[in-house]
Formats: structure tokens, C-alpha cells, sequence
């Protein structure tokens, strides 16, 4: 049966449940959360009224009522949510039937299973100082279940000071364990929650839905110099065909194997860029990416694409020159990078001969496009009107206000009604630097849509009208924190060398973004590769040796704790103990020693008929001595006192 301070543990115990199921409910179905939250607190309640807790058949429609729950929400018992949820009712109905200490134990053990859940759908450092703090308050209640006199803070302190000890030995083990990548057909079918906010079309207004998100897409880190802000172009779907209204890819297939070889000229960036869970298998690379690493293949449009679904973090480690050639084009390229719905109409036709688009060559024509852009009523805007019927005209001599979308498509319709071969290229432009970590973010808000024009002797040459039109959308970063919608479109302002509270804000919060990056990329990506190139640093390379590493680190960090464990800094009663051994030396003269495991109190009744002489002070020097090693708290009037009395002892 319970001890008789069961109250206690109970609502030590069930208080650490709560704690620990807590961040489930933005995970779970309502319906499950709800129904352990019922059973959580039925328990609770119970504590004080144990008639109440359920017995026989109500215990028996309780089961049934949570199986009910899962296969309604699941229709199955298997992956991360449904088996999660299994675990979570399991654990509400065992409260139920708490008994005796053993069923404390399990329950106990349950819990701890729960709390190492929470990891399959967050892993975020705030998440896992989190999950320790609840798992140091769940080994509390263990040691409150052990303790002869329970008290709260010394089985916190308890079990908080076993975690301590813990976490050198468990960080050995994390570097140097052998990491194995689970096969395919293993892994949960629950996918994380991964978004993507750019698709593979476009049509007005598709890519300006993203310009308020802050939402993460990836981070880059350089090994060398960053790249300018003009060259930061993330390369992602290319639109080749259109409906006058919608972008879409091509079937490239039919040219894919005809591609011309690339040639690279200028500066390389090498660089690791950290893409976030998303529901595409796209990698956007720095325009143009090369000396691709295992994993990823490249379409006919030079866009990268993972043989992997990349529903978790995934790590690439890339190579890209922002100056390059692309070759020659065939037939099918060439027809379908000209590809209209119809006939341009004739105001499309006026402005291409107004910009003499007919009778000049293409790169003249270009640049009077884009001088167009910038000397007439053009504006860049979040929120352009609506531009149902005709988009492109409507754009182009009517509203004259549009995001990125609708400059690219514009440009690149108009240049194909010149006879130009052209396409729309989406992806991120830019990114914030993080000058903490000294690495890029970029958002949700970075999206972006340029043009690819193909020239003579230069293939797809890069332009951006977004840029003609509003150059600080390329040159400098957006400020996502004063975007609103309905207002203008805002852009960090250059560093003017005063910290305001919001400079100070920003700054925190980079600080922050490293840290995460940081935990993100040594600890939650620390899989089989990267294991293996850590490793390499200490000359480790084969299984033999990271066992024999790992083993000798253990050992080490054994021995060291052990240490720590057994030595013991003399306590203040160790003095009274030292005094009261030279009474025992003056009284084993007489030929009585103090047995092993006896207490003072008994060896002074048991000599005293011995030593009737000495009975009256061998009586004060025991009570003196008892006062000061078992009362709260000895004094120097005590200790002194003591010592007087074994030194006027005389056997």
C-alpha cells in the first residue's frame, strides 16, 4: 500500500505529469488532449476523495472511451501522433489505478516515455532545456517516493544533482556513439510540419501573399567572403509556359539530355546552407550552383533537386558561381522560351516599336525595357489591385503598381512578342545577415521572381526589372518588423552608428537566431556525415577506434565523479566528534572500549556501573556531547564547555 504521506507524493507526482503532457496540446487532437486533461484531473481530485476514483465497469468505459478516441482522430494505432497519443491515454487511464509504490513506479516510467515524445515534434533548444527541467521535476518524485522524510527542495536538489552527473557522461556517449540513419521504411508516416510557401506556378499576387511571412526558409553559411547583396539570388522553380494569367513549368524532359555544358568564370562561394522541414524536394543554391554533393541531382533548368524527401532539417555543402555561361540552346528550348497563349495585342506591339524592340538588337532593347520601368509612373507594392482580366496589359498601361510577379511577367511576355527567348525564375533574393554567427537568414519575405533572358555567345543571362524599379528591394534588406499591409514597402536603414532600443532588440534576437543555428546544426543534424567529419578532426576514423575513444572518455569522467562523490569536506560536527574521541581514549584506560554501531547514551549506561567514580562526569560529558552533535546547531560555549569536562576526566 501507499506510504503514509502517499498525499504528497501524489501531488508531486501528478503536478509533474502535468508539466510534462503540457506542450502536447499544440501537438495532439483536441479531442485526446481534452480527455487525459479529464483523467489528469479526476486523479487530482481524488487525492482527497479516493471513493471516488472509477472501479469496475466505469474504469472498463473509460478504456473504451480513449480506444474510441484514437481510432476516430487516427483509424490506426501506428505513427508518431497516433502512438503518441496511445502513450497519453495509457498514462490517464494507469492514474486511475494507482495502488501501491509499485504502481507509482510505473506511472513514473510512463511519464518519462511521454516527455521523450515531445522530441519527435519539436527539437528546439527552448524545447529541450524544457524537457530536462520537467524530467529533473519527474526523477524528483522518485526520490520523494524514496525518501524517510519527504521534503520538496532536497528531492529537487536530489535529483537535479544526478542530472548534473549524468549529462558529461551522456555528451561522450552523443559524440561518440555510432550513428545509424533508420532505413526509409522505418521512419514515422507522420510528416513534420513542414511548409513551404513558394509553389512551382505563379500568377499576380501568388509570391506578394509571402511578403509579410517571417517564417524561416534556410540559413547559409559562408567559409569565405559573403557574396554582394546584387548576387544573392536563390535559385528555385523556372516558369517557362503561361496562359497569359498563370507561369508554369515546362516539360523539360524533352531537352534534358541535350543541355550544353556550363561554363563557370569569377569568384567562387563555398558555402553550408541549412534548409528548413518543408513539403518540396527543392534546394535553393546561390545562382548557379555546381559540385553538387551526394543526394542532390540538377533539372534541366539548373534548379537542384533532393532524392530525399527534406520533411526535417537537411544540411548541404555546396559550391556556386554567380558568373556563368550557359551554352547554346536547341529547338525545343528555343520554342518553348517563346512560348504565348496568342497573338500579342497590338498595345504590347506599340511598346515593343515605341522601345524599338524590332529593329535594334536584344540587349538594346533590354536596357530601354528597363529604362521604361524606371522613368515612367511605376511602383512597387504589397498590395497591387486586382488584376483579373488581361494582367499583363492591365499592369502594363493601366495600374502600373505590382510586386516582383508582375514586373517578371511582364518583362519576359513583352520581350517573348519581341522575339526573344525569356523565362521567370522564382526563388529568394537576399537574406539578413546574422552578424552574430556571421551566417544569412532567409524568410518567407525574401521571396522573389526575376527573368532569364537567353543572348547570343552569354546563354541565360540574369535580369531583374524588380530591380529597375526599386534597386533597394536587391541592394538592401527588407524590414520585415515595419511591413504592414496597405503601407509601402520599407528596407532596413543603413547603420547610422546610434543603438535604439529596437537596434538593441535586433541585436538580442540575432544573438539568439545563432544560438539556435548553432544548436540546430551541431546537435540536431549530428548524423552519421557529420559525425564522421568530427571525428576525423581527432584522427578517428574506423569503429575500433571511436569505441576505444569513447570508452576512455567514459572512464575518465567516471573516475573523476567518483572521486567527487566519495571525498567529503569535514563538517562542523566532525570537531565534536574529535573531542569526544579523547574521552574515549581517557575511558580506555580503564579497559572499556566503545563497541562497533554502539551509541553514546549506551556506552555510558554500560560503564558507568563499572566506573560508579565516574559516573557524574562521564553523564555530562555524553548529554554535552549529544546537545552538540545531534542538536540544531553547535556553539562555541558548547564546545568548550565539552572540552573542559573530558580534560577534568580523571580514569
Amino acid at each position: 500500500m501507499l506510504f503514509a504521506y502517499d498525499k504528497k507524493i501524489l501531488i508531486f507526482l501528478l503536478v509533474s505529469i502535468g508539466l510534462i503532457v503540457l506542450p502536447h496540446g499544440f501537438h495532439l487532437p483536441l479531442p485526446v488532449f481534452s480527455f487525459f486533461i479529464l483523467l489528469l484531473s479526476w486523479r487530482f481530485l481524488a487525492i482527497w476523495r479516493p471513493d471516488g476514483l472509477p472501479k469496475g465497469w466505469i474504469l472498463a468505459v473509460l478504456a473504451a472511451c480513449g480506444v474510441a478516441i484514437l481510432f476516430k482522430e487516427f483509424h490506426t494505432l501506428l505513427g508518431r501522433d497516433a502512438g503518441t497519443s496511445l502513450f497519453l491515454i495509457a498514462l490517464g487511464l494507469k492514474l486511475m489505478e494507482i495502488k501501491t509504490e509499485r504502481e507509482l513506479y510505473l506511472v513514473n516510467y510512463l511519464a518519462f516515455i511521454v516527455a521523450a515524445s515531445q522530441f519527435l515534434y519539436e527539437q528546439s533548444i527552448l524545447m529541450a532545456a524544457y524537457i530536462l527541467c520537467v524530467c529533473c521535476v519527474l526523477l524528483a518524485s522518485l526520490v520523494y517516493i524514496n525518501s524517510v522524510v519527504a521534503r520538496t527542495s532536497v528531492a529537487l536538489k536530489t535529483s537535479g544533482l544526478i542530472i548534473a552527473q549524468a549529462i558529461p557522461l551522456a555528451v561522450v556517449v552523443f559524440i561518440f556513439f555510432p550513428r545509424v540513419d533508420p532505413p526509409r521504411w522505418l521512419l514515422f508516416n507522420d510528416k513534420q510540419e513542414a511548409r513551404m510557401g513558394l509553389s512551382d506556378s505563379m500568377e499576380p499576387g501568388s509570391i506578394t501573399d509571402l511578403g509579410m511571412s517571417e517564417e524561416l526558409v534556410f540559413r547559409v553559411k559562408f567559409a569565405g567572403n559573403l557574396p554582394p547583396a546584387q548576387e544573392r539570388y536563390w535559385r528555385g522553380p523556372v516558369l517557362s509556359f503561361t496562359d497569359g494569367k498563370k507561369w508554369l513549368p515546362s516539360n523539360s524532359g524533352g531537352y534534358q539530355q541535350h543541355q550544353d555544358k556550363v561554363t563557370f568564370s569569377g569568384e567562387a562561394y563555398h558555402y553550408t546552407l541549412m534548409m528548413e522541414p518543408q513539403n518540396k524536394n527543392w534546394v535553393f543554391a546561390l545562382d548557379l550552383p555546381t559540385q553538387l554533393p551526394n543526394g542532390l541531382s540538377q533539372n534541366a533548368n539548373y534548379q537542384l533537386i533532393s532524392e530525399v524527401e527534406l520533411d526535417k532539417r537537411s544540411e548541404f555543402k555546396l559550391t556556386s558561381y554567380p558568373s556563368f555561361n550557359t551554352g547554346y540552346l536547341n529547338r525545343y528550348e528555343y520554342q518553348t522560351a517563346l512560348q504565348l497563349p496568342g497573338e500579342p495585342s497590338d498595345s504590347i506591339n506599340n511598346l515593343i516599336r515605341q522601345l524599338h524592340g524590332f529593329d535594334s538588337a536584344p540587349e538594346v532593347f533590354i536596357q530601354n525595357f528597363l529604362t521604361h520601368f524606371r522613368q515612367e509612373d511605376f511602383h512597387y507594392t504589397l498590395t497591387p489591385p486586382l488584376m483579373e482580366d488581361n494582367p499583363i496589359e492591365t499592369f502594363l498601361f493601366e495600374t502600373r503598381h505590382g510586386f516582383c510577379s508582375h514586373y517578371a511577367a511582364a518583362f519576359v511576355y513583352v520581350l517573348r512578342a519581341a522575339n526573344i527567348p525569356a523565362r521567370v525564375v522564382t526563388g529568394y533574393q537576399g537574406g539578413v545577415l546574422n552578424q552574430v554567427g556571421n551566417f544569412l537568414e532567409v524568410r518567407q519575405a525574401d521571396a522573389h521572381a526575376w527573368t532569364e533572358v537567353w543572348l547570343d555567345k552569354k546563354g541565360w543571362v540574369r535580369f531583374d526589372p524588380t530591380a529597375a524599379i526599386a534597386p533597394e528591394r536587391v541592394e538592401r534588406e527588407l524590414d520585415i518588423s515595419r511591413l504592414v499591409q496597405g503601407e509601402p514597402v520599407r528596407f532596413a536603414s543603413p547603420f547610422t552608428g546610434n543603438k535604439s532600443a529596437l537596434d538593441w532588440l535586433k541585436g538580442a534576437r540575432q544573438l539568439w537566431g545563432h544560438v539556435d543555428y548553432s544548436w540546430q546544426r551541431w546537435v540536431i543534424n549530428y548524423n552519421h556525415g557529420n559525425q564522421a567529419n568530427f571525428l576525423a578532426l581527432f584522427g578517428i576514423v574506423d569503429f575500433k577506434t571511436m569505441v576505444f575513444w569513447m570508452m576512455g572518455v567514459i572512464g575518465i569522467f567516471t573516475a573523476i565523479l567518483s572521486l567527487i562523490l566519495l571525498y567529503r569536506r569535514p563538517k562542523a560536527n566532525d570537531r565534536i566528534v574529535l573531542i569526544y574521541t579523547k574521552f574515549l581514549k581517557k575511558i580506555a584506560k580503564t579497559g572499556y572500549e566503545k563497541r562497533p554501531g554502539e551509541g553514546a547514551r549506551a556506552f555510558a549506561d554500560r560503564i558507568k556501573p563499572k566506573l560508579p567514580t565516574l559516573a557524574t562526569s562521564i553523564d555530562a560529558i555524553t548529554a554535552e556531547f549529544m546537545a552538540q552533535r545531534y542538536g540544531k546547531k553547535p556553539t562555541a560555549v558548547g564546545l568548550k564547555n565539552l572540552q573542559n569536562l573530558i580534560k577534568a576526566l580523571k580514569p
